[in-house]
């Protein structure tokens, strides 16, 4: 099977839709708030099992603190 993206004029797009539809095309829809939503998540940074060792490490020398005794 072939990929093509081809633009079409908007007031023929229906047109060329129903056409290539009764060719047996499939035909994806582009959706705008998707690709919004790949923006954010692509910014989203990973850590890596060596950055998350400072959070582990961390929080053994907090819980091994002892309150003073008066």
């Amino acid at each position: 099977m072939e990929r093509l993206t081809i633009n079409i004029p908007d007031k023929k797009s229906a047109l060329v839709k129903q056409i290539l539809k009764g060719l047996g095309v499939t035909i994806q829809e582009e959706h705008p708030v998707g690709s919004a939503y790949k923006d954010k998540i692509v910014k989203v940074s990973t850590w890596t099992e060596e950055d998350l060792k400072s959070f582990d490490d961390a929080q053994k020398a907090f819980g091994s603190l002892k309150s003073a005794q008066w």
